[in-house]
């Protein structure tokens, strides 16, 4: 490979950088999927380079691990590092509606796996991964971007990247094959036109860190806190504590229903959480330590996931919603799943990416679609907030609630839509039999 030796990450002036590279593939982004696909690819003997456009650490949402995740976390080697970082233990999700408050504690769950995880500062976090995978012998390289891709005449080509540094020095990477894992970026799809409107209507989203002063003695920092808004029940606020005394927080709404209220991004948000009882009497001392920022029609989908050449992971491919944290873990699945796969091809074997990573992928993503809109309609919010729940329903909800998606051994994914609408049904029908 005519680049940096391996185990490295640059950031320094590459202007002497060679003006053609051949690698075996190519990962655009650096973040947790760049990062466990970096670090499982090289594990199988692949010559891996990582472009990465941005800095580390940098800012992200998505701080809300599901302990699904930590199995690929371990799979790539990085446990250790997480482990020994100091992040939030997490062990299960609260949920409050008006009077209504439940939790799920994800070691209660009907799938095997780990049942904790972390609630972490994104930043530390994806740096932590990139590092590791660099400490593993992957090449990173920061401040450099992928402005071209050339598929070339037939699926049997070697695509080949157009990449300029930071200081405008341009070079090309050919490589057996592409993942990208460039999250909201969405590289690939915009370059290849492969952009679709999603099937969810258009929301955003408005956060910020604080210093949460919360004196509360039952507010439970080891889980994440979902509050619904007491009479629009498809707002809603997240609520995650860090280990540090601060917290994320952030309300998700349609547009129309945010721009309603008056004045700049963080007095958007103090309205909207002033609204909820709950969260007003739990953050009256809280005080706002990161600018606000917000994330507009952040719902997004692709015509193609994955073809001989290349294959999107993660945010890159489609991103449904933050309300059960499964960004990270579709991510991190998603790079487990493409790993496995494209060894399988550069050592030779005859792989069908539409039926060995699209379909398997889309099983669990689409699981996560049906409670998503059921969320959003009321209809799983009522089987939440149910007061007397069957156990071993709860344990099968709340495996999905944990990330376990793609558990066909649940039937609640197998046969996600009828076995929801058979369980609201029951809910509601006892409700107002009580």
């Amino acid at each position: 490979m005519e680049s940096n030796p391996f185990g490295t990450s640059m950031d320094e002036n590459s202007a002497n950088l060679p003006q053609h590279l051949h690698v075996d593939v190519v990962i655009i982004g650096a973040g947790p999927s760049g990062a466990v696909a970096a670090s499982l690819l090289h594990q199988q003997g692949k010559c891996v380079l990582v472009v990465e456009k941005q800095h580390f650490p940098r800012f992200s949402i998505g701080e809300s691990l599901l302990p699904c995740c930590m199995q690929f976390i371990e799979q790539a080697g990085m446990l250790p590092a997480v482990e020994a970082a100091g992040f939030q233990f997490k062990n299960g999700a609260a949920f409050r509606r008006n009077n209504q408050y439940t939790t799920f504690n994800f070691t209660e769950k009907f799938t095997p796996g780990p049942g904790t995880t972390f609630q972490v500062q994104r930043g530390q976090f994806d740096k932590i991964l990139a590092d590791t995978a660099v400490s593993q012998g992957v090449e990173i390289r920061y401040g450099h971007s992928v402005n071209a891709i050339d598929l070339g005449e037939n699926q049997h080509a070697s695509p080949v990247l157009t990449v300029t540094d930071e200081q405008a020095n341009s070079y090309q990477i050919t490589a057996q094959y592409v993942l990208d894992a460039s999250g909201f970026g969405r590289v690939l799809p915009r370059l290849l036109d492969l952009e679709q409107a999603s099937s969810l209507p258009s929301r955003s989203a408005i956060f910020t860190h604080i210093d949460d002063n919360i004196t509360d003695a039952n507010f439970d920092r080891e889980k994440i806190l979902i509050s619904v808004h007491p009479t629009q029940k498809d707002i809603w606020y997240w609520l995650i504590p860090f280990s540090n005394g601060r917290c994320s927080i952030g309300v998700v709404a349609e547009p129309h229903l945010i721009e309603h209220h008056q004045g700049d991004l963080e007095q958007q948000l103090w309205q909207l959480i002033n609204e909820e009882p709950g969260l007003k009497a739990l953050l009256s001392q809280a005080k706002v330590v990161q600018e606000c920022a917000t994330l507009k029609g952040y719902s997004a989908n692709v015509s193609t996931l994955a073809t001989p050449q290349f294959a999107l992971l993660g945010n890159a491919g489609e991103f449904l919603d933050p309300v059960f944290s499964s960004g990270v873990t579709i991510a991190m699945q998603s790079a487990q799943m493409a790993a496995t796969t494209l060894v399988k091809q550069l050592d030779g074997e005859q792989v069908d990416w539409e039926q060995d990573y699209a379909k398997p992928l889309m099983l669990g993503v689409n699981t996560f679609r049906t409670y998503v809109q059921a969320w959003y309609d009321g209809r799983f919010q009522d089987v939440i907030f149910y007061d007397d729940p069957n156990q071993t329903i709860k344990q099968m909800i709340c495996s999905i609630l944990a990330g376990y998606a793609w558990d066909t051994n649940n039937p609640f994914v197998k046969d996600s839509e009828r076995r929801l609408n058979m369980i609201v049904d029951l809910c509601r029908e006892q409700t107002i039999a009580s």
